[in-house]
This record gives structure tokens, sequence and C-alpha cells, in this order.
């Protein structure tokens, strides 16, 4: 990659970062959210779920994966915005490509998200999440974390540019929203209904969710690394090739 590449890179996500911390409400919410999920989950729903464990300890990364869940809707509505907001033209004439641009909006998405991720930890702690992992399970957990931010990131791209307006960017990104609640996020896939185990134990958050569970407290972790690891993998790679096809196709001309 050029030193050019990456200066556009670099360039184009402090402008993304930029944009967000001037939308105060987005800003407020993504600092709050965090917080009111664990609260919310912990003291309100964790008396009445029985999952074996502290209720705390077992819904930390699934806070984490829905916070990031709701992040993507940024990432969206801010692609679908620089579509229809004439910027991308101006870009363009500067000899600035798609890449860069998507890009840019990636970089500034994992940024907002691991400092939202960081502040899920920090309110665990202060309701008694108490991990075991050592220095290896720590940057494990990190690395598959950071690769379900990119791979939601990159996804939240390509329907930003898939809508074409702000409004139904944030729709779109609805999908990526419901999917850790039917996970192993919240509750075990065992006491679900039998109509909704194989969906639930077959879609990409709940072997990202159960990998940083087990690498978190210490725990045997089997396959699901891996699984994760694939999954966001083919989500990322999926998203830059549709990403890529339709900035040509909604910029052609």
């Amino acid at each position: 990659m050029s030193s050019s590449a990456l200066t556009q890179w670099s360039v184009l996500g402090a402008r993304s970062l930029r944009l967000g911390r001037r939308n105060v409400e987005a800003l407020i919410m993504s600092i709050a959210l965090p917080v009111m999920l664990m609260v919310v989950f912990v003291y309100l729903f964790g008396g009445a779920l029985q999952v074996g464990t502290q209720y705390v300890t077992y819904v930390v990364p699934g806070v984490m994966l829905l916070c990031v869940s709701f992040g993507s809707a940024m990432t969206a509505v801010a692609v679908a915005s620089d579509l229809s907001g004439g910027i991308v033209d101006r870009f363009r004439s500067l000899d600035v490509g798609g890449a860069a641009l998507l890009s840019g909006h990636v970089l500034a998405s994992l940024a907002r998200n691991t400092v939202s991720s960081v502040l899920v930890l920090s309110v665990a702690f202060a309701l008694g999440f108490r991990p075991r992992a050592n220095f290896a399970q720590w940057l494990a957990a990190a690395g598959i974390l950071l690769l379900s931010i990119a791979a939601v990131s990159w996804l939240s791209a390509a329907l930003g540019l898939l809508a074409g307006s702000s409004e139904a960017a944030s729709g779109y990104t609805f999908g990526i929203t419901f999917l850790p609640y039917a996970s192993s996020a919240f509750v075990p896939i065992t006491t679900m209904p039998t109509w909704l185990r194989g969906f639930a134990g077959n879609q990409p958050v709940t072997p990202i969710v159960e990998s940083l569970r087990a690498l978190l407290l210490d725990q045997p972790a089997g396959s699901a690394p891996w699984r994760a690891v694939a999954w966001c993998l083919a989500i990322t790679a999926g998203s830059v090739i549709a990403s890529a096809a339709l900035f040509r196709a909604k910029t052609r001309g």
C-alpha cells in the first residue's frame, strides 16, 4: 500500500471522526448507550435469568456486540450522507477514490466502537465483572473483537451505499442490530424454542460472543474462535467487494 493511500485513509478517517463529534446527539448516545445497556441487562433482567453464573459475567460480550451493532447505523448514515450530499464528486476531482473514502468511515467506526467496548468493560468492572484471562487471552479477545468491528463496519458501509439516503440507511442496519438478540449473547441457546436454535447457533454473533466469553473467563473455547474469525473474514471480504461494486454503480458518470 502506498504512502499516498495511507495518508488519504488517515485524513478521511479523521474527517469522519470530526463529523461524528459534531453530531452531539450521536456522541451522547455512543457514550451513554454502553452504560445504559449494562445497567438494564444486569439490574432489570439479570435477576430473572438463570445462566449458571453471575449475569454480569455472562452478558458482557453480548453488550459489546450490541453496542457495535448500534454503532453500525452511524457508519451507514455517514456513507449515505456523503453519497447524496455531493462531497463524493469533490473528492473524485481531487483524485480521492472510493476505497479511501469508505476506508475512512471504517477507520472512524473502529475508533468509536473500540472506545464503546472499553466503556462496556469499565461499567462491567464496576458492576462486578471479574475476568480471569491472561495476557495472551486478552490479546486474542481484542483481536476477535476488532475483526468483528471491522466486519460490521464494512457491511454497514455497503448498506449505506445501497440505501442511498440517510433515512433509509438507518433502517437498513436493523438486521445487524437484531442479530445479537437471536444468539447466545443474552441467554443460552438451549432456552430458546426449537425452531430458533438452529439459526441462533449458526449465525456469526454466537461464535464471536462465545469466543470472547471463553477467552475472558479462561474457559475452553473449542472451535468458536476459528468460526468467529472465519465469519468475520467472510463478511469483511464480501462487504468490501460489494462496496466497491456499489460505489462504482452509484458514481458512474
